[in-house]
């Protein structure tokens, strides 16, 4: 997985940095095919703005998040809102690649009894 962190208005520093990249580790235990990861890092005045661009197999997952008291909280809303997304993309991915599975599919009575 690419992490690409900016900042706007605010400088990253390697606890920042190293912050972002622990809570991001839980994102990609769930879902190892995470291609690029783009986070964005804003302060506008007193709100902490963040926002990232996951890039997983067929798609482009986004999210953004504020919070008034500090950067950290903010990246914990942000990691929540994608791992939820992420959780919900890894559930229809396998469900529309193993579609067509003989093993997924289901078997009735009668084939059985034959």
């Amino acid at each position: 997985m690419n992490l690409n962190l900016k900042g706007h208005h605010v400088e990253i520093t390697p606890a920042i940095r190293e912050y972002v990249i622990s809570k991001f580790a839980r994102i990609n235990r769930h879902f190892d095919q995470v291609l690029d990861v783009s986070v964005i890092m804003a302060v506008e005045k007193l709100k902490h703005r963040i926002e990232a661009n996951v890039h997983v197999p067929k798609k482009d997952i986004f999210a953004e998040c504020d919070d008034q008291e500090d950067m950290y909280a903010a990246i914990d809303l942000l990691v929540d809102k994608l791992d939820r997304q992420i959780v919900k993309y890894k559930e229809l991915y396998y469900k529309d690649r193993h579609n067509g599975a003989l093993k997924h599919q289901e078997v009735s009575d009668q084939e059985v009894s034959e």
